[in-house]
């Protein structure tokens, strides 16, 4: 049976041709709104005894959430699921109380490669008020480090390669795909020694840079962050930004909170824009949703 209605609690960047197809699931229809809500109770009120909720990475579906929505059968993210120790849903609460959980990957990559190749490039080239060295300099041949060869870190190597950079990484696992077409392998201390550019691709939560990484990773050098929040501890970033030569490209997701903060630092450049939030990736998203969806009343 469809579900009795389907609650969008947040702006979950699904448009109008997803909401038509999500109400072939929902005898109530669709609810859609278009802010965050500021606190649990909204999201409850918000809720209220629908049986499916969707949500972005925007908002934080708690135990103490699910517990005042005992009608909930399903929660879909409209984001990427990792893990359940990055998810913003209490996944091991929902997976207690028979509350199915679905998450998407793999549909804002494009964009944020994109993002992160542009910056790149207009830093290099002093297109814009800064310029990384003396003289401008090229791609070709200059050293990458990519933390987490995931879905965006793999793209992004694979577009390095194509500038001709020499391209490393570090990860959990070693990939031998990889590995087979040149992108080698180095223990995160030795990439930090080894390399110019750091670009870090890791799931929400992941802190993986702290003093000594900076201090192994040293002076002239340029940091990507473009993952859910900070990936490195926040007292020992400031320290290295003020060191000479050093620059950080952050984009909305990388940044967060600390936006204002940051801006401080005429070395770190940011946005407030979410790289990966592009059209395109909007409708990748959407059809990963409702294909959750589909599979969730075929089983």
């Amino acid at each position: 049976m469809p579900f009795n209605k389907i609650v969008i609690v947040d702006d979950a960047g699904l448009g109008d041709w997803a909401i038509r197809e999500l109400e072939k699931f929902a005898t109530g229809g669709v609810i859609k709104y278009d802010d965050i809500p500021a606190t649990e109770w909204e999201i409850v009120k918000r809720i209220a005894n629908a049986e499916c909720v969707l949500v972005s990475w925007n908002t934080r579906i708690t135990e103490d959430v699910l517990k005042q929505c005992p009608h909930l059968k399903y929660v879909g993210m409209c984001c990427s699921l990792y893990d359940e120790a990055s998810a913003n849903v209490d996944i091991k609460f929902a997976r207690e109380n028979n509350i199915v959980v679905k998450g998407v990957r793999d549909y804002g990559d494009e964009g944020l490669v994109e993002y992160i190749l542009s910056e790149l490039i207009r830093l290099i080239k002093g297109i814009g008020p800064h310029q990384w060295k003396e003289q401008q300099v090229e791609l070709t041949n200059r050293k990458i480090g990519i933390i987490g060869l995931g879905t965006t870190g793999r793209m992004l190597a694979d577009r390095a390669i194509a500038f001709k950079m020499k391209v490393y990484y570090y990860s959990r696992n070693r990939k031998d795909d990889a590995e087979s077409i040149g992108i080698k392998y180095l223990p995160l201390d030795e990439l930090l020694k080894e390399v110019e550019i750091i670009s870090v691709h890791l799931p929400k939560n992941s802190v993986v840079l702290a003093d000594k990484e900076f201090e192994l990773f040293g002076e002239g050098k340029i940091l990507i962050n473009t993952s859910l929040g900070l990936t490195f501890e926040k007292s020992s970033f400031l320290k290295w930004i003020q060191r000479p030569g050093n620059f950080a490209i952050i984009d909305g997701d990388g940044i967060g909170m600390f936006k204002k903060e940051f801006d401080a630092f005429a070395r770190i450049i940011s946005t407030n824009v979410v790289s990966g939030w592009t059209q395109e990736a909007k409708e990748r998203l959407a059809i990963k949703v409702i294909e959750n969806i589909k599979a969730y009343f075929n089983q």
